[in-house]
């Protein structure tokens, strides 16, 4: 039976830094479950999971497919052959329900969660937020469709319970506004909340709202970055590095970076690096006051060009030790600069490396130590 497109239209949106980020973070924690409800809440933002799969190899398996389904947008049906591939490797023949439905069912929940994990990221800087209906147009929720347009404070209670998705198959969304007008533009305006909209039924469910979705997904992790920092340093370096690549590159960072609060974990240099210097962590954090004399001596870097700063470690032309710093260099000699420098330092503890200086170079300085390392290498042949 063919997939109705409003069933899948919400799934393959195309993805963004901080949806990815959010995914990957789940990554490093693959959770074997029975159930759906072993994990409740907010444990999703933290753990990957798929109900039933109980086997570290066959979770990470699933894991991978979800994940290209969701950074790659290659849809549907190249899932279902993954699921299917999965299937027959592990002999999984026990999974609930049928085919169709459950692998629809994994990738829509994983899609349209972490979808709705990295806009709360971006809807940080908005005062009013404006909720969109955006079910299915065959078997729309009459209490969905009676929120659409409804706009009220980030600040409302009404957003920690009713911040969509808001069930199995949901693909409401939520916009931001700096003030009414722009909410109006944006199908919003409407500020009166339903009679009895937090008043549970029966069963404890609140209207409108399937059992087990009366939560935010991303919420732990929506002060930028925090609560992901500890993890970096245990995943896989390859995971980690883009992982952090995925924040610096998204609007968290450049929000961050305009006014700091507390460490941004920026770049994670090499175990053997780590070893020399005598740190018991790889991953170096930016911290408040770096960032605030960094704008004021290099004004000329702005947030985005943050972003290289793990290729001059991953690809420095030079490096040297001044005490417990680590100075990085990478030489690219262009017409518009000469490469960067990259220096980290780590604390008297071991126990954290920061980033205490990330500059230009200049053409005129990288040509200058090219000449002089080419002309030392001449010499000691």
């Amino acid at each position: 039976m063919a997939e109705h497109p409003s069933i899948v239209s919400g799934i393959f949106r195309q993805p963004f830094a901080e949806q990815v980020a959010f995914f990957r973070g789940k990554l490093a924690n693959l959770t074997p479950t029975e159930k759906w409800d072993d994990l409740w809440h907010n444990e999703h933002d933290k753990a990957f999971m798929v109900a039933g799969a109980t086997r570290a190899d066959l979770l990470s398996d699933l894991a991978q497919a979800v994940q290209k389904a969701i950074e790659d947008g290659t849809g549907l049906e190249e899932f279902r052959s993954s699921f299917s591939t999965c299937v027959q490797k592990y002999g999984w023949k026990d999974y609930t329900g049928g085919f169709g439905w459950r692998t629809r069912i994994i990738l829509n929940t994983n899609a349209n969660t972490s979808y709705a994990a990295g806009r709360l990221a971006q809807l940080q800087k908005f005062p009013l937020w404006v909720y969109r209906h955006n079910d299915s147009v065959l078997h729309p929720r009459p209490h969905h469709v009676a929120l659409d347009g409804l706009t009220l404070p980030s600040s409302h209670l009404f957003w920690q319970t009713h911040y969509p998705p808001n069930g199995w198959g949901c693909h409401c969304y939520v916009v931001g506004a700096e003030d009414m007008d722009m909410a109006r533009m944006l199908g919003g305006g409407k500020t009166e909340l339903p009679e009895g909209w937090n008043k549970p039924d029966s069963s404890g469910n609140l209207p409108g709202i399937d059992r087990g979705w009366d939560y935010q997904p991303g919420k732990t992790l929506v002060c930028e970055n925090k609560g992901l920092h500890e993890k970096l340093n245990t995943m896989p370096e390859e995971l980690s590095v883009a992982l952090m690549q995925d924040w610096i590159q998204s609007d968290s960072f450049a929000r961050w970076y305009e006014n700091p609060t507390g460490p941004w974990p920026l770049v994670r240099i090499p175990e053997a690096d780590a070893k020399k210097a005598g740190a018991g962590t790889q991953v170096a954090t930016l911290s408040r006051e770096t960032a605030i004399k960094q704008k004021k001596k290099h004004p000329e870097i702005r947030a985005a060009e943050y972003g290289q700063a793990q290729s001059v470690i991953n690809y420095h032309t030079a490096m040297s030790e001044e005490g417990s710093s680590l100075i990085y260099v990478r030489e690219s000699v262009t017409e518009q600069a000469g490469g960067h420098v990259l220096v980290v330092k780590v604390t008297k503890s071991g126990q954290s490396i920061f980033v205490t200086s990330f500059r230009r170079l200049s053409r005129k300085q990288a040509a200058r130590e090219k000449e002089i390392a080419r002309l030392l290498e001449k010499g000691s042949s």
